[in-house]
């Protein structure tokens, strides 16, 4: 996946539209006083789906997306790359739902612009919707520690440029990239030191990167800075390479997701969850409809 270019995204924004986001901004501002997070405010496991648009079979276009979504039970979608963001919200905007989660990349590479010069506008497009920004992180060997200081200083000055916005920033842990590891993710979201930076969970990246299977103790850890999830359908374990096991429609795979979900919630975590639909071929309708029916009896067995 790449970050494509694209225009300088505008919108005209009504007074009621303005009011909300000034509102939202000093809500956002006042809870960052008191250490707590955008996402603490929102409802608890709200569940949306990620990365459905490249293996739609049917190629649905956003318009078609959203209704489909609302109709299907979720609470949103998750955005992949600053392209089209305009278009996105639109509609989601017109069906009732919420942009969650907006991926995005950002680089350690001296030789190359640490991130994409249209955040200033992209951070103003969302001003007042608590979107987190998940950031992959690209210009390094995994897990290695000695380009700390570069990333905390670009994750600061993309700290700065969110604050008004009352977006969060979370370290996105990917197979392969500097950030490879929850633990990567929280270290350097603690050096970092700011009450808009955080980190992601990602099941299928832990599976392929963690052994152990012991998550319990790494999200006991993580919880301080753990402000969103991602799940799938997943086999506990997969020798071989590729995501087709790693990355199943929610009612597959043999990985226990009611033990992990309940460990979520007893560990105190309130924040949405995402479901992660990279590579899953075939028609989306299909696919996220099992995904939400196995969602809804993990949901009843959590007493949510």
């Amino acid at each position: 996946m790449s970050v494509a270019s694209a225009c300088r995204p505008s919108r005209l924004l009504t007074p009621i539209a303005i009011l909300g986001s000034i509102l939202a901004g000093l809500a956002f501002q006042a809870s960052s006083l008191h250490g707590e997070t955008p996402a603490a405010q929102d409802k608890p496991f709200a569940f949306f789906p990620f990365c459905i648009d490249w293996h739609d079979a049917k190629h649905r276009t956003f318009d078609e997306q959203a209704p489909m979504l609302k109709e299907l039970g979720y609470d949103g979608a998750g955005h992949i790359g600053l392209d089209k963001i305009p278009e996105r919200l639109k509609s989601l905007d017109a069906v009732g739902l919420r942009l969650y989660q907006i991926t995005m990349w950002i680089d350690l590479d001296k030789n190359k612009p640490p991130f994409d010069k249209r955040m200033a506008d992209i951070f103003s497009l969302v001003k007042g919707r608590s979107v987190q920004f998940l950031i992959i992180v690209n210009g390094g060997k995994p897990s290695d520690s000695t380009l700390d200081p570069d990333a905390v200083r670009i994750m600061r000055e993309l700290s700065d440029m969110a604050k008004d916005s009352g977006s969060q920033l979370l370290l996105y842990p990917h197979t392969g990239n500097w950030v490879e590891r929850i633990e990567d993710a929280v270290r350097v979201a603690d050096k970092v030191d700011r009450p808009n930076v955080g980190a992601m969970f990602n099941l299928c990246h832990w599976l392929r990167v963690d052994k152990s299977r012991d998550y319990r103790s790494i999200l006991a850890k993580a919880m301080p800075r753990l402000w969103a999830v991602s799940i799938c359908g997943a086999d506990e374990f997969d020798p071989q390479p590729g995501w087709a096991h790693y990355i199943q429609p929610l009612d597959k795979g043999n990985f226990d997701m009611g033990r992990f979900l309940r460990t979520l919630k007893e560990l105190g975590y309130k924040g949405s969850i995402g479901i992660q639909c990279y590579g899953i071929e075939g028609d989306v309708r299909e696919h996220l409809t099992r995904s939400m029916a196995a969602w809804q009896k993990l949901k009843k067995n959590l007493g949510e």
